[in-house]
């Protein structure tokens, strides 16, 4: 099948488009763009959580007429085609523990808006059997880069999956962009490219030991982060050593401090499952001065930065096929991973299969 799949991650960089060709042997990548959001839409998600009931009804439809529009417009730009739309629309509410995820960017308005088949509401089957509803990119990683011994995604979070006693198994590490773009934000940049101001500032020693005893980092998986623990627990260190009114060299400082720690984190969990080779994608990747940082603190195993397409578009390559393994009624979703009680094949599909 041709199946565009969509994504929209926690760093509010833009809308990810990958137009594939999958079946059950593979994939090829037949077109791929990210639009960027408008300051109008990038300022609405950002706030979401604090909205009136209305406010997030209001945004959850016209955000997924936006999409439809969006991907419309790529298709005719491009002059191809699909046979379906995989969403994984945009996370406003991740509270597994309370049975509550949510993803925003209505399927029906993509479909009404494409004249296509949508699957959307990939997450919230698996939390209702008691999973975290993520990570679900694990079974693409399992299937598509399995030549690798993990995958770790550097996007608005960093999560990795691996093979573990024959099962693939995977989970949110820490913060990674969310944390990243906030504080270059303050300094006049959308994000801080290559690190070069992490690399200009110095590590505080109190501020990288109070954020590594945050409770969540040594909390047994499955467990997955969303922003309101990023809001509540992780931000309120950070802010704290900033100070009310943050000096540029505090926020370097700041930087240098997060991107350690990023870094610390991910170097334990690959030393702790021996990871010999890493494929890291997302838009991580390309901070030169964190994939250095990694590799120092786990200079045994050997870490690939693939082509740009791969790394940029690698979640919404994937969610086109959890959307062709819904269509063919095939699991999506390994309980291995979520801690659900099984798995399962999750996604709402609005329109009609050939219609």
């Amino acid at each position: 099948m041709r199946i565009l799949g969509l994504m929209s991650g926690t760093s509010l960089d833009g809308i990810d488009l990958a137009l594939c060709d999958i079946d059950d042997h593979g994939y090829s990548v037949v077109a791929a763009e990210t639009v960027p959001y408008l300051a109008e839409w990038r300022q609405r998600l950002s706030t979401l959580e604090h909205a009136t009931a209305y406010e997030y009804a209001l945004a959850n439809v016209e955000l997924g007429h936006h999409m439809g529009k969006t991907i419309s417009a790529f298709l005719r730009r491009n002059n191809f085609t699909a046979e379906a739309v995989a969403s994984h629309g945009h996370t406003i509410f991740h509270q597994p523990h309370l049975g509550l995820t949510t993803q925003i960017g209505d399927g029906d308005a993509i479909a009404a808006e494409t004249g296509l088949p949508v699957v959307s509401n990939f997450r919230t089957l698996d939390v209702a059997l008691g999973g975290q509803g993520a990570p679900l990119v694990p079974i693409g990683d399992e299937l598509l880069f399995g030549q690798y011994d993990a995958c770790l995604n550097l996007g608005g979070i960093a999560n990795i999956s691996y093979r573990a006693d024959g099962k693939r198994v995977a989970f949110d590490i820490c913060p990674c962009n969310m944390a990243l773009n906030r504080l270059a934000a303050m300094l006049g940049y959308p994000y801080d490219k290559g690190g070069v101001n992490a690399r200009g500032g110095q590590v505080h020693t109190c501020l990288l030991h109070e954020l590594d005893a945050l409770e969540y980092y040594v909390a047994s998986g499955p467990k997955s982060l969303g922003k309101e623990w990023f809001v509540e627990q992780f931000w309120p260190v950070v802010k704290a050593f900033i100070g009310v009114v943050p000096s540029l060299s505090k926020v370097r400082d700041a930087l240098a401090t997060v991107s350690a720690h990023i870094a610390m984190q991910i170097g334990r969990v690959l030393e702790a499952q021996n990871i010999g080779t890493l494929l890291v994608t997302g838009g991580g990747a390309w901070n030169s001065f964190l994939i250095e940082q990694i590799g120092e603190y786990r200079p045994s195993t050997a870490i690939t930065v693939p082509d740009a397409l791969t790394v940029n578009y690698k979640e919404a390559i994937i969610f086109a096929l959890l959307g062709y393994l819904r269509i063919t009624g095939k699991v999506n979703t390994l309980a291995s991973v979520t801690g659900a009680k099984c798995d399962s094949t999750g996604g709402v599909l609005s329109g009609i299969i050939g219609g």
